[in-house]
């Protein structure tokens, strides 16, 4: 790499939107719409943390931004633009043609979700990898979709297949069998749920990223409720349903699905429903909600089930 402002040019400034000043400048200029508001979120992933060192490259950046974007999405903002950090690893290996695969897959979601590149930094370091994104979406004022809006009477509903990213992981690690690449590929590549217009018809939203029942946990304890959660009818996929039951708290804890977890009224039941069919996004009736706090697996009997572990824990 010959500078880092030779670096950017060749490889990040294909990916600039306009508001980004072609990255020459020290800051991009974001103009929102009469009537709407910003929705941001960040994140960050190291290697051998939140990805394995031999995951090719080309997936990463759309990890990073996919994981992003289903924040966006958990709040009903449509995506906007991005910005992203690089440690880049003192070393021969992520060279020229390593970066050309990762922003090659960039370029690819930038298209796919309808984002462009503002700006961001690069840095070198000793240690790992470490990429860091910051989504922009947008929304209309007053009606982002919250954690904290769960009621009694509610039901509790998941977009696609929960655990196929902790099975994916585990099977990259040796650990399970993954004989089409189906699960590995969950984890490598989040599919998160934008689009979908649920403004004004669920209660509470948010995605799902460390664990089910965690993640219910957050909700619970936002909304002041308690969630009761039908272990049996939480959707698995084809691969994670041949792997056999003895999985099932791998799946409901192990997290980085990035589905949305909706809590919809009644009355909505068949909105949501249908809004997803016409996204051909699956959604799932997994529990309900009522008075208390807490949340509970129950099995075909209604018993609970003891978990060991609640879901991934950052510290």
């Amino acid at each position: 790499m010959s500078g880092e402002f030779s670096f950017i040019a060749r490889h990040f400034r294909p990916l600039a939107g306009r508001e980004s000043l072609d990255l020459r400048d020290d800051c991009a200029l974001i103009s929102c719409p009469p009537g709407q508001e910003m929705a941001i979120s960040t994140d960050t992933m190291v290697e051998n943390v939140h990805f394995l060192p031999d995951d090719p490259p080309e997936t990463l950046g759309r990890k990073l931004l996919r994981c992003n974007l289903s924040d966006i999405a958990a709040m009903g903002a449509t995506p906007y633009a991005y910005t992203l950090n690089v440690t880049i690893p003192r070393g021969p290996r992520h060279n020229d043609t390593w970066f050309s695969a990762f922003v090659s897959g960039l370029s690819e979601d930038q298209t796919r979700y309808g984002v462009i590149l503002l700006g961001g930094d690069t840095t070198s370091t000793s240690g790992p990898l470490v990429l860091s994104a910051t989504v922009f979406g947008r929304l209309h004022k007053g009606t982002a979709l919250r954690r904290n809006g769960a009621k009694p009477g509610d039901s509790l509903w998941v977009t696609g297949t929960i655990g196929d990213a902790a099975l994916g992981l585990l099977a990259l690690q040796g650990k399970v069998p993954d004989p089409s690449g189906f699960l590995a590929d969950r984890y490598r590549l989040p599919r998160p749920r934008t689009g979908l217009a649920l403004n004004g018809i669920v209660h509470a939203a948010m995605d799902i990223s460390d664990g089910l029942i965690q993640d219910c946990q957050h909700i619970a304890e936002e909304s002041d409720v308690a969630i009761d959660l039908q272990a049996d009818a939480v959707p698995a996929s084809p691969e994670a349903k041949s792997l056999g039951p003895k999985w099932l708290e791998q799946r409901l804890t192990g997290g980085d699905d990035y589905e949305l977890l909706l809590a919809c009224p009644p009355e909505q039941e068949a909105s949501l429903a249908q809004i997803c069919r016409d996204a051909e996004i699956p959604v799932t009736r997994i529990g309900t909600i009522r008075s208390g706090s807490g949340v509970r697996a129950l099995n075909q009997a209604g018993q609970v089930i003891q978990f060991l572990k609640g879901g991934w824990q950052h510290f």
